[in-house]
């Protein structure tokens, strides 16, 4: 039976298919599809907001040549695996797949490769494909008809529809059951995937969605993941319908479009937030491609941050009724918290994003996308129409109701200047702005977690950066390393095990492959740090480590002895006193 452990097989065939796709892939590209990265300098190591924690300073590494990243804020660190693991709630098997798929790597044909986790996921992927390809059919065929009409009344092409994966469901309820049993899936598989419903007596199984025009949901990395279905018959409640949670899809860390979006998101360096999937894909079809939607639900945190990891400013689309602004404002105070920088785009004449882009032209939605206002005019607007402006009561009411969303931005300078903004714009006094700010609590600030590598001793660190770097330095330095009694007392002792053990070549990602999670970041905690060694110093250094080591070994020696020397005389045992004081003299001599 092959097993996969902290990401490696414990065979050995596995293990050379695992380094044959990591030797294949370019870290910094794969990263890069989600963080936008800077090259430092003219090394191979790129910075980067670290899209696991929040920060405005830029503290995520990643190093071409080491194929590794790290993240001295929230010490998350490991290689290309470890990172899609984590960004995509993959098992290690579903990265290790999606890398090689990705790179035209064949993956081995060994069905013990994955665990019960990955294989449920593998056949709700495989249950989502189909079902699209059922919708699509459906939509073609000549019970779509009507279908196809209504999507022509609302400006999709057939092309548009296809590039869209837009399709229908069954009015049967029956068709995806029917379809899922032929395929011979399990019956855990077909209950997980959200797709089928058990009926509430238990004599059978239906179809979530029916009748209905169903637009697909992916994952940033393109993979369908959950549906979405707007009824298209009168009476038909909700009116839309989306996919419940599964183990593919979590609705907080999904947006949909972004899959598509995210390349122009960074060319642009702005994302455009619009309510619905149709709003989207008037938009998009329109050649305004930095849209992006929350999949039926309330914008949360998750939705922001993924979005601020390709772009930190963002236009507000929303329907310019009450109900969408509304919406609207909730969604600016998260947007505010995450540091993100928000305009919003009004739209004339009460028409949605779809509908004016098909009235008016793209060319007139982008111009007032460019043009957009900034938020906090936008809302002091709402606050004046809902207070009034006509006294001074009536101006400091506003204000005050203003404040909460001034203290959600985290920067207390531009907080500071964006208060002083609006209380002129409010026409508030001044004196008011600064008694309100002194009675309001603090504002958040980032969290700055301690680094393991500030708790590693000086020595630890200069070694191993010094051996990491250095085949010279290894050549010397490893054999009396070996069984060196100082080992034992280093936190970082089960990495300089393996490394003594290791032959040449000794390569980065061949010693952080060998480490458990914790170790993987001790290592680099170390490697990326800025005082890594380089030339000739290398060997200099390591040798002044292994003098030291030297030291302190004889040190804690013959405080052993000056123990014992005292615990026999306390006992009487003058003999072995004397031969105990005879040592330490020796070792004195050395």
């Amino acid at each position: 039976m092959i097993r996969w452990e902290n990401g490696l097989c414990t065979t050995y065939p596995a293990m050379t298919f695992v380094e044959q796709v990591k030797s294949t892939v370019d870290i910094v590209g794969v990263i890069g599809e989600y963080v936008r990265l800077r090259r430092q300098g003219a090394g191979s190591r790129y910075l980067g907001l670290c899209p696991f924690h929040h920060e405005k300073t830029p503290s995520f590494n990643v190093d071409a040549t080491r194929q590794a990243f790290y993240c001295f804020g929230c010490q998350k660190g490991g290689d290309v695996f470890t990172f899609l693991m984590e960004i995509e709630a993959l098992t290690f098997y579903e990265a290790l797949k999606s890398l090689a798929e990705r790179h035209g790597i064949s993956m081995p044909r060994r069905a013990d490769y994955t665990d019960a986790e990955t294989k449920l996921k593998g056949a709700l992927y495989d249950m989502h494909e189909i079902a699209s390809l059922v919708f699509r059919n459906n939509l073609n065929g000549a019970g779509g008809a009507e279908t196809r009409e209504y999507l022509a009344r609302r400006g999709v092409t057939p092309g548009i529809a296809e590039e869209f994966g837009l399709g229908l469901s069954d009015r049967s309820g029956q068709f995806l059951v029917k379809r899922f049993e032929q395929e011979g899936f399990a019956r855990e598989a077909t209950e997980a995937s959200g797709l089928v419903l058990k009926r509430q007596d238990g004599t059978g199984w239906f179809d979530r969605f029916r009748g209905r025009l169903m637009f697909p949901i992916h994952s940033e990395a393109g993979k369908i993941i959950a549906f979405g279905g707007r009824a298209l018959a009168e009476g038909d409640e909700p009116k839309y319908l989306n996919s419940s949670e599964t183990p593919l899809y979590r609705k907080s860390y999904v947006l949909y479009n972004l899959h598509r979006a995210r390349q122009e998101i960074r060319k642009r360096d702005r994302s455009i937030l619009v309510e619905g999937y149709m709003d989207v894909i008037g938009v998009y079809s329109a050649g305004i491609k930095e849209v992006v939607a929350s999949c039926g639900t309330a914008l949360r945190d998750t939705q922001v941050q993924m979005l601020r990891r390709h772009s930190d400013k963002i236009i507000v689309s929303f329907d310019p009724d009450a109900a969408g602004e509304n919406a609207a404002e909730r969604s600016l105070q998260m947007l505010l918290e995450e540091a993100m920088h928000v305009r919003i785009l009004q739209l004339d004449g009460g028409l949605d994003p779809d509908e004016f882009v098909r009235t008016h032209g793209a060319d007139r939605y982008r111009a007032l996308a460019d043009q957009a206002g900034g938020y906090f005019h936008w809302l002091a607007e709402r606050i004046r129409a809902r207070f009034g402006a006509a006294t001074a009561e009536q101006r400091s009411a506003g204000f005050r109701a203003l404040l909460p969303a001034i203290q959600r931005i985290p920067d207390r300078i531009e907080r500071a200047a964006v208060a002083n903004e609006m209380a002129e714009y409010l026409r508030v006094d001044p004196a008011l702005v600064r008694e309100q700010f002194r009675r309001l609590p603090g504002s958040r600030s980032e969290a700055a977690p301690r680094s393991p590598q500030a708790s590693l001793p000086a020595l630890e660190r200069i070694l191993l950066q010094a051996l990491l770097a250095s085949e010279e330095t290894r050549a010397e330095i490893l054999p009396p390393l070996r069984n060196h009694p100082a080992l034992a007392q280093f936190v970082t002792r089960r990495i300089f095990e393996l490394l003594c053990a290791m032959e040449e070549p000794v390569t980065y990602a061949a010693l952080e492959a060998r480490l458990e999670d914790r170790e993987k970041t001790l290592l680099a905690s170390v490697a990326f740090a800025d005082e890594v060694l380089e030339g000739t110093d290398c060997l200099e250094q390591a040798q002044e480590c292994l003098r030291q080591m030297e030291v302190s070994s004889r040190d804690a020696e013959k405080a052993s002895l000056r123990d014992r020397i005292r615990a026999a005389e306390r006992a009487g045992n003058l003999e072995e006193a004397l031969r105990l004081t005879q040592e330490l003299s020796r070792i004195e001599r050395c």
